[in-house]
């Protein structure tokens, strides 16, 4: 194991989307738990800030603004060569982090062999993703995790996020539902969401959570549902404050997602949907009760993307086909 400095100055770079992030913080964990006493600092895109409000052990969150992209990576690279890094960590695969990274001045750099810049890094590691090929499945965390495991071990952690209690008055019991995600096919059905909540709501409040952008998507789910015991919380709570409406629920239902990922950081229990994805890619629950819902029918087309799609390529969209009275009676929420 090569060893760090007990007071090390370390950076993990994620500026992906927010389940990314999350997913992120297992480095976290790890690497406090080897070093106590080091500066751990985290560099997120816009947006992604709040996940980390008041962690107890994270120095800085540092925060990139794609929006005028050129002149902000500049003034980025000038902030995190001022810090002296002696270790960044880049997780991301993509030009722009693997110029941050060699240029932010770290005595030590690390991260993927699929990084076009990876062989200016210190350190290069093969990025896995065993889709049609073994059928082993390689978490996105277990993947993270060998980025430190010369500094640490190879044993992953799981994400941790820390959320304050909430301070809503909610109605116990509760069931929290985030029924959108950014791209088309990841998202279950509005008519399928609509039948489901029909089969709980007699018995559970549900949250629909999401964020200002979707807040109309939410009403219009309300109103096909036509139940006092559906209320939406979409653009009232920031995503900490939405794990900690979720840590509470008797369970959550997510699209392959960031609220996914949410729940697992506070190990909250839920139910995943996978539409035009698959758990191969490593990206599935990691709470202690936990379940990923697919179609029943062998699809040859699924998955089609890593990151889901605008529209079905097929256009029959028959990934997304997965039965709400399925899902309530395996969970047994009836």
């Amino acid at each position: 194991m090569k060893k760090l400095d007990n007071k090390a100055r370390i950076l993990v770079m994620q500026t992906a989307y927010i389940g990314d992030a999350i997913l992120a913080t297992s480095l976290l964990e790890k690497l406090h738990a080897y070093y106590p006493q080091a500066q751990l600092d985290l560099l997120v895109r816009k947006g992604n800030e709040s996940i980390c409000k008041d962690h107890p052990f994270l120095h800085r969150v540092i925060v990139f603004d794609k929006s005028r992209k050129y002149i902000n990576i500049w003034k980025l690279i000038a902030e995190l060569r001022r810090e002296k890094y002696d270790l960044v960590i880049n997780i991301q695969r993509y030009f722009t982090t693997g110029l941050i990274t060699v240029l932010s001045g770290g005595k030590e750099t690390v991260g993927f062999n699929k990084n076009p810049l990876s062989f200016l890094f210190t350190h290069r590691i093969k990025h896995e993703v065993d889709i049609h090929k073994s059928g082993k499945t390689i978490h996105e965390i277990d993947r993270n995790q060998k980025l430190i495991a010369c500094y640490t071990d190879e044993q992953s952690v799981k994400p941790k996020l820390y959320p304050k209690p909430t301070t809503l008055a909610l109605k116990t019991p509760y069931i929290c539902i985030a029924p959108f995600s950014v791209w088309f096919t990841k998202r279950y059905p509005e008519k399928y969401w609509v039948e489901l909540i029909k089969l709980l709501a007699p018995k559970y409040t549900i949250y629909l959570m999401a964020g200002l952008s979707d807040a109309a998507g939410c009403e219009r789910i309300i109103r096909m549902v036509e139940s006092p015991n559906v209320e939406s919380l979409a653009g009232k709570l920031n995503l900490l404050e939405s794990a900690g409406v979720m840590k509470g629920a008797v369970m959550n239902f997510a699209n392959d997602s960031g609220p996914l990922h949410l729940t697992s950081a506070v190990n909250a229990p839920v139910a995943a949907l996978f539409c035009s994805t698959a758990k191969a890619y490593g990206f599935t629950p990691l709470s202690d009760h936990a379940i990923v819902f697919e179609t029943k029918e062998y699809l040859a087309c699924k998955p089609c993307g890593l990151h889901g799609r605008n529209a079905c390529p097929m256009g029959h969209f028959k990934c997304s086909e997965i039965s709400p009275l399925r899902i309530v009676e395996t969970l047994k929420l009836l």
